[in-house]
């Protein structure tokens, strides 16, 4: 599609403008597809702006232009001055780990000067988080270009995607996928310790990024690169320790806080565990149930390193372990899309399949506001609502799939059909393997 639309700016490049300057590469071309993109979906946030997210009406939800940032600006003590963590008693703690703590009150003291009343300033607080996740943004992009290789345009799939338009400002999610997609670049590039680094800043902004470890550490096993694991997770716990544990002396409880909502919340939104318990089938235990369920999940994620003729892409086996942790977690928030959007587009680079996938997440999108009005007498209907929540877990699923499908037939996967190994794989790309636990090599 890309090649086809560059007819318009004069077709592909011939060998004569090899050795020409070109300023619009393709990096610059998709930075500004995705700069545009997350501008619109600013837009779409138009109506809650303008009515100063008012909870009042159900305005937000009706307009699907909901979004956690100007809420938490007042809910969690920001309008007021308080410190995340070290001033939590006049307000409800913050329940968020301390990187993305730190985001929110660097944007606060950005936002304190543009406003004078504390509804303005929630409103000018939500335009200083887009902006600044919109740099974010472009950082996400940036690092797709850098992992997909000699295939720079596959990163299109995140820079042009409806889920970055509507779901980069419900939350600071983003931030968090930019410090894992740094770790990724780092490993691409043969740095395993920086690896470590990247990662550990990146589950101290999001819990997710720690399930990214479980694919480096079983294909650095089955390639005979021990010590790159003891560097990866040396980096990883030098830069987690770093940044959590001055705040956890400082405010043991505040820094708990996170944890502990994440341990005590039940079956919520987006989750199948939530469209059990509504129809009347609580699962009892859910933190253990969730729990095994996912260990299970990226066990089967670390046999397939091991177990298959060739050794997969590390982008397939990391969108697998994300996806493992989605689909049995106890919430499922539409913003989650993002974690996967990135290793979706790098594991399986084809527009159909990426586009069934964003269907769903977008149908569940508008979805979930409808549902949510249900509050103001008005909305779609929970049996409605369950059946998005499964059409996007089928449409992940279906993805999910053909990405298994690719790893046990590498002739079907996109990139290896191109001849390449592994682009993202850094230490492991072309490498031979030392231990294979199935017939094969990779």
């Amino acid at each position: 599609m890309l090649r086809s639309g560059s007819e318009v700016l004069g077709g592909a490049a011939g060998s004569r403008i090899a050795g020409a300057h070109r300023w619009w590469t393709p990096l610059r071309v998709l930075l500004a597809i995705a700069a545009l993109v997350m501008a619109l979906g600013v837009v779409e946030h138009v109506p809650c702006r303008d009515h100063g997210w008012s909870r009042a009406d159900g305005q937000e939800y009706a307009h699907a232009c909901y979004s956690d940032i100007p809420h938490l600006y007042v809910e969690r003590g920001f309008a007021a001055g308080d410190r995340p963590y070290l001033d939590s008693g006049n307000h409800q703690a913050l329940e968020y780990p301390v990187l993305t703590g730190g985001f929110m009150q660097f944007a606060a003291v950005l936002t304190r000067p543009l406003a004078t009343t504390v509804a303005d300033r929630a409103v000018r607080f939500y335009d200083v988080n887009a902006a600044l996740l919109a740099l974010v943004g472009l950082v996400v992009v940036g690092a797709a270009v850098a992992l997909a290789g000699n295939r720079p345009w596959d990163a299109a799939l995140v820079a042009a995607s409806p889920v970055l338009a509507l779901e980069a400002t419900i939350n600071w999610d983003l931030f968090a996928v930019a410090l894992a997609g740094l770790g990724l670049v780092a490993w691409a590039r043969g740095r395993p310790g920086w690896t470590g680094v990247w990662l550990g800043l990146a589950v101290s902004a999001k819990l997710y990024p720690v399930v990214l470890f479980v694919p480096l550490v079983f294909l650095c096993l089955r390639t005979g690169q021990r010590p790159a694991i003891w560097r990866l997770l040396t980096g990883a716990g030098l830069s987690w320790a770093a940044v959590n544990l001055p705040i956890a002396l400082a405010a043991p409880s505040a820094w708990r806080e996170f944890y502990a909502f994440n341990a005590h919340r039940g079956a919520d939104f987006g989750s199948v565990w939530f469209a059990l318990d509504k129809a009347g089938h609580p699962i009892h235990g859910l933190n253990l149930v969730t729990g095994m369920l996912t260990g299970a999940g990226l066990l089967g994620v670390g046999l397939l390193a091991v177990l298959t003729p060739r050794r997969p892409r590390l982008a397939q086996l990391a969108f697998l372990s994300v996806a493992v942790f989605v689909i049995c977690n106890k919430v499922w928030s539409p913003q989650y899309a993002l974690w996967l959007l990135p290793l979706a587009a790098l594991a399986r680079p084809r527009w159909r399949d990426i586009l069934i996938w964003q269907a769903g997440e977008v149908a569940y999108f508008f979805g979930v506001w409808l549902y949510l009005l249900g509050g103001y007498d008005r909305g779609l209907s929970q049996g409605g609502y369950d059946a998005l929540l499964i059409l996007r877990l089928a449409c992940l699923l279906w993805l999910m799939g053909v990405v298994v499908r690719d790893v046990l037939d590498p002739r079907c996967d996109p990139v290896r059909a191109t001849g390449s190994d592994d682009p993202a794989g850094g230490i492991l790309d072309g490498v031979s393997d030392r231990l294979v636990l199935a017939g094969g090599a990779g």
